[in-house]
């Protein structure tokens, strides 16, 4: 267990003790003598716990005091209460406040840090669950799923980024998997105990920009919005389609991510933070900071390490697999028994255009398991697609439709076959072997049928 422990009591030698116990099993101590220092921390940057006095000397506030006004600030931090001059009633008191725990001086070191270790560990795991319920998790985590070359790229690079802190800028089209891969980051990192922060920034507008990313404070009456950078400190900060965040808002941004500190929308301290930035986009950047819609200064602090997504049409071989996952996904979400895809199914699958990516590949397994409930035990096929689906045109590189009922009948053939065998060596990756068994010919006829038409595979 590791982070901040702030400790607030009068007595110097026994902050130094219980600072000297923390120091020794990893934890960062922090003290404060009176409650106006204690304040300055807590307003500077909320710790992973407090541990509180209850009767502190030269002080304005007393525990239970101070306890209260943390609480409104911080409803989520964890605050273990010592006293040596306790009573049943006043521990009960503090739990009331808000307190997770009460302990009598004099403690014993074992005590206290299972106390705050507990504590810490409690306050993560509701973070979890409100984390989960607020964005309706799954029933089940997804995974990055293909095994094309492009995906086990990506794959390779969630890995090497996961070992760092490093900034990442993530691009590919909507629906892609942007968010997934990094969260994929965020949870193999050392920072996955802590939280992942989601910036929508088309959602950000212009007037609450600033004060959703960078909170605001008005220490007199004890009202703060505690923004989202300080809500992803020692963890990720994910900002969503970073080219549509207001233009003021980047110009600040710049130096928040390079320095990792702000201040506070009317506020006047700086606020020190650890956080990840990673960044995503479906636009062309380059068209972008031309456009002035982003800052060319802010696009270079993102994108230490920029990784790019692979389209569906990039890797048309891992169609079948994705339908086969989201169809377990859907089933379990459900609480049905998943559908069969036939092999016609898959087939149609790895023609169609996928206009809405993995995203919309989803959404259709899912409208599959709903509309064709009727079919559970059957393999479907083709005929039991949703009509809009049917109704998609497979994707061709040429209107060749239009041309070639012009052409005699062997070059038309010879067109038909130039293309149909260059879209499936792109829906196999140029593999040979899985094209030549998939369209029923031998690999040596194949062979020579590509070299007859000009035409390079693998």
């Amino acid at each position: 267990m590791s982070g901040d422990i702030l400790i607030v009591d009068d007595e110097k030698d026994i902050r130094l003790l219980i600072s000297a116990t923390l120091e020794d099993e990893g934890f960062v101590a922090l003290e404060a003598s009176n409650a106006r220092e204690a304040r300055e921390h807590l307003v500077s940057r909320p710790p992973s716990c407090v541990i509180l006095d209850i009767w502190m000397r030269d002080s304005d506030m007393d525990g239970l005091e101070l306890l209260s006004w943390c609480r409104s600030l911080y409803p989520d931090l964890p605050v273990v209460m010592i006293s040596g001059h306790g009573t049943i009633e006043t521990a009960v008191q503090a739990l009331h406040v808000g307190a997770y725990d009460f302990i009598e001086k004099p403690f014993k070191a074992e005590r206290l840090l299972l106390t705050v270790n507990r504590a810490i560990q409690t306050a993560k795991l509701e973070r979890e669950n409100s984390e989960l319920r607020a964005r309706n998790q799954d029933v089940s985590e997804l995974d990055l799923v293909g095994q094309s070359a492009s995906m086990k790229a990506v794959k390779t690079a969630v890995d090497k980024l996961a070992t760092t802190s490093s900034r990442v800028l993530i691009q590919g089209g909507a629906g892609t998997g942007k968010e997934l891969v990094a969260r994929k980051i965020h949870g193999s990192s050392e920072r996955s105990v802590h939280k992942f922060v989601v910036a929508n920034c088309a959602k950000l507008t212009a007037e609450r920009a600033d004060l959703e990313l960078f909170g605001s404070e008005s220490i007199q009456d004890g009202r703060r919005v505690v923004g989202l950078f300080e809500q992803a400190h020692n963890g990720t900060l994910y900002f969503d389609e970073i080219c549509d965040l207001p233009s003021h808002t980047q110009a600040r941004l710049v130096r928040a991510v390079a320095e990792q500190k702000f201040k506070r929308v009317g506020g006047a301290a700086e606020v020190q933070v650890n956080v990840r930035i990673v960044s995503a986009s479906s636009e062309n950047l380059s068209v972008a900071i031309d456009e002035g819609r982003l800052r060319e200064d802010l696009y270079y602090r993102l994108a230490v390490v920029s990784l790019t997504i692979p389209s569906l049409a990039e890797r048309r071989e891992d169609i079948p697999l994705l339908a086969k996952y989201f169809m377990k996904i859907s089933a379990l979400q459900l609480g049905r028994a998943p559908l069969k895809l036939g092999d016609d199914v898959l087939s149609a699958f790895r023609a169609y255009e996928w206009p809405g990516s993995v995203r919309q590949i989803r959404n259709v397994m899912e409208s599959l398991l709903i509309l064709a409930s009727d079919k559970a035990g059957e393999v479907l096929s083709v005929a039991d697609l949703p009509t809009d689906l049917l109704e998609q045109r497979p994707m061709q590189k040429t209107d060749m439709a239009h041309d070639i009922y012009a052409l005699p009948l062997r070059e038309a053939r010879e067109m038909f076959e130039a293309q149909y065998l260059s879209e499936q060596l792109n829906r196999f990756d140029g593999n040979i072997s899985k094209v030549a068994k998939s369209i029923g010919m031998e690999r040596s006829a194949l062979h020579r049928k590509l070299k007859s038409l000009n035409i390079q595979g693998q």
